[in-house]
């Protein structure tokens, strides 16, 4: 037995499993991972394949060796990404969620054993890392047949890992994600699936598929979330940067939002045309394009792509939150770079990168180099929406590690286009100020919103739920919407704004709302306005709209600001998309009429149903405008 298993201090039933004589690896370096990854030395295109009773041999998923990387393609398009509906309870404590009895009709114990029977009968990867950062979060374990070696690297790169000869004496890990990829097929018709199983002494997780978003991604969220319900803190759906303007002022901004709501986004650099040019919009009916020109954009300092931890530990008296990241690395969607040049920053972060990468779902042969914009593709003549690079922290410049006080908290949503003809909810002017009461309550309806790239479910508005992390949450709605109501009361001095992507009313816009947003706001230097620069929007669930906008020495066109504006649209097709809005909105808000709502909660989604102004809102919880 290894020093490294000797230092653990493991559960009996995952020793029973070691006990049973197969080879288990504990990997000593990421470069080890990386091999194992790939089939070791020499191999140049691995096969992940397992033999499933009634099917026989399954290739679940290809590993090419490319020249900057593993590249991980799954045989099954639905494999490529997360399924929304993955989640099953195994315990009986407290949740809203879908228990695996509920759906099974038999208790989890069973699979639960036949999983372990499974594990101990193939090779297997024990995988130590710490869930969250700097002693907040707690110590977890992977255990993975070793062929998923793509999986355990994805996973190291994403959380970090304990190497071999650095796992402590008394080494008890709290959480533990059990990956067995072959019961997808013979208990769960082929989906995805993840079952959680909060016990006493651990935290067990059973990754039933070999797609890292829904355990090894959003699954390790879920503990931090679990942990945060318990102690009251929240881990927020958000990427964070803090933004310098040319002339050094520093504005730093949270952004938070349903799967592809342009959290990633955030932290790059504002997309431009090859003349230079920045291409602010273009009307669909008209074809007509209006552009910007921004001599001198702000310099970029990521903090956070997608998990931002609000501890306790790290809160001071600004009276404005402070985050850190809860990763050590990033899972990036690059399913809107479709040709050389359209981000540099990014392509070159990934073509030639500091040591190799882990890129899932793009098109490439072995020996070659994986490129960001070549996806693969689902279908002839469709590219998969959900092509991903695992990017570790510290391959990314000017990236910042200690936590940081965020200034704004801005909400991205996804939006279709919106006409008189063809109304909907893509009324969202291109930027919005929100009272405190209207952010909390965008956060927990929490769009998931239009053409939704990252997950399987795309049709019509749907609601990511409270935070928009509730998909990875295992417990009670209301007890989330209670934490972030205290979280947005306890920090007056942190501002809201909301921003929609992809259109604003009929003009395609794609992410450069939040972009325009972000240069506008770090040059003024916050987000506090005086009143005669505000009007109440015209659907008090989109708060104020601003008067006028200018970028360094360019007006943004009033039309933009405010949709109704628009000849297009107007005020009838607004109307009709604030009353789609104003729908969606009531009926996601009833769920949180529960008995353990806070009263003020309860006060402002009151307000909300009886179609309250603005000033009701503002009495619930003042904004200084």
């Amino acid at each position: 037995m290894s020093r490294a298993m000797e230092n653990m201090v493991l559960p009996e039933e995952l020793q029973a499993v070691i006990s049973k004589g197969r080879k288990v690896i504990i990997p000593e370096s990421r470069e080890e991972l990386l091999k194992i990854a790939m089939g070791g030395e020499g191999c140049d295109n691995f096969e992940v394949a397992y033999d499933v009773p009634g099917k026989g041999r399954v290739v679940e998923a290809t590993v090419s060796r490319g020249k900057n990387g593993a590249v991980v393609n799954y045989t099954d398009p639905y494999m490529r990404r997360r399924d929304p509906d993955c989640m099953l309870i195994a315990d009986q404590g407290a949740t809203d969620k879908l228990r695996y009895s509920e759906r099974l009709g038999a208790d989890f114990s069973s699979l639960r054993e036949t999983t372990f029977d499974w594990l101990g009968g193939t090779d297997l990867i024990l995988m130590p890392f710490f869930a969250g950062t700097n002693g907040m979060g707690c110590d977890s374990l992977l255990v993975a047949p070793s062929n998923a070696g793509f999986f355990a690297g994805g996973l190291a790169d994403l959380q970090g890992f304990i190497p071999a000869h650095e796992v402590p004496d008394g080494f008890t890990p709290k959480a533990i994600i059990y990956l067995a990829p072959t019961f997808r097929h013979t208990h769960f018709e082929g989906k995805q699936m993840v079952v959680h199983n909060r016990l006493d002494h651990v935290y067990e997780m059973f990754a039933y598929n070999l797609y890292p978003g829904p355990s090894a991604k959003k699954g390790v969220y879920g503990v931090l979330l679990n942990i945060g319900e318990k102690e009251g803190w929240v881990t927020a759906h958000g990427s964070t940067v803090r933004v310098v303007t040319p002339y050094d002022n520093i504005l730093t901004i949270m952004h938070e939002g349903a799967s592809g709501g342009g959290k990633s986004e955030m932290i790059e650099k504002i997309h431009r045309e090859m003349d230079g040019n920045i291409l602010l919009s273009q009307n669909l009916r008209t074809q007509e394009k209006t552009y910007l020109n921004l001599a001198e954009p702000c310099e970029l300092k990521p903090v956070t792509d997608d998990m931002a931890l609000c501890h306790p530990a790290i809160q001071n008296e600004s009276g404005k939150i402070v985050v850190c990241d809860a990763e050590d690395g990033w899972f990036l969607r690059t399913n809107h770079i479709t040709s050389y040049g359209t981000d540099p920053y990014l392509e070159e972060l990934c073509v030639h990168p500091q040591e190799p990468l882990i890129f899932l779902n793009y098109d490439t042969v072995p020996g070659s180099t994986c490129l960001i914009w070549e996806h693969i593709m689902d279908a002839p003549g469709k590219p998969c929406p959900n092509p991903r690079v695992i990017m570790p922290r510290r391959f990314v410049p000017n990236i910042i590690n200690e936590p940081v006080e965020v200034d704004i908290r801005s909400f991205g949503v996804r939006t279709p286009p919106c006409s008189k003809e063809q109304p909907s909810y893509g009324i969202i002017g291109l930027m919005h100020i929100l009272p405190p009461a209207i952010a909390w309550l965008w956060r927990l309806v929490a769009p998931r919103g239009h053409d939704n790239p990252s997950i399987t479910d795309t049709e019509g508005m749907s609601s990511e739920g409270v935070g928009s992390y509730w998909p990875f949450a295992t417990g009670r709605m209301v007890d989330q919407a209670n934490l972030l109501l205290k979280q947005i009361v306890d920090y007056p001095n942190t501002r809201y704004i909301l921003v929609p992507n992809q259109h604003v009313g009929i003009y395609k816009v794609g992410f450069m709302g939040q972009w325009i947003a972000r240069e506008y706001l770090a040059r003024r230097g916050s987000a506090r306005f005086q009143a005669h620069q505000l009007s109440p929007a015209r659907s008090s669930l989109l708060g104020y709209s601003l008067n006028s906008v200018k970028v360094d020495g360019e007006w943004i066109p009033k039309e933009l600001l405010e949709v109704n504006r628009q000849i297009e649209v107007g005020e009838e097709g607004y109307d009709a998309g604030a009353l789609m809005l104003s729908g969606f909105f009531k009926k996601e808000l009833e769920k949180f009429l529960h008995p353990g709502l806070d009263p003020k909660g309860r006060a402002i989604i009151e307000t909300c149903l009886q179609d309250g102004d603005i000033d009701e809102y503002l009495r619930h919880i003042p904004m200084k405008v």
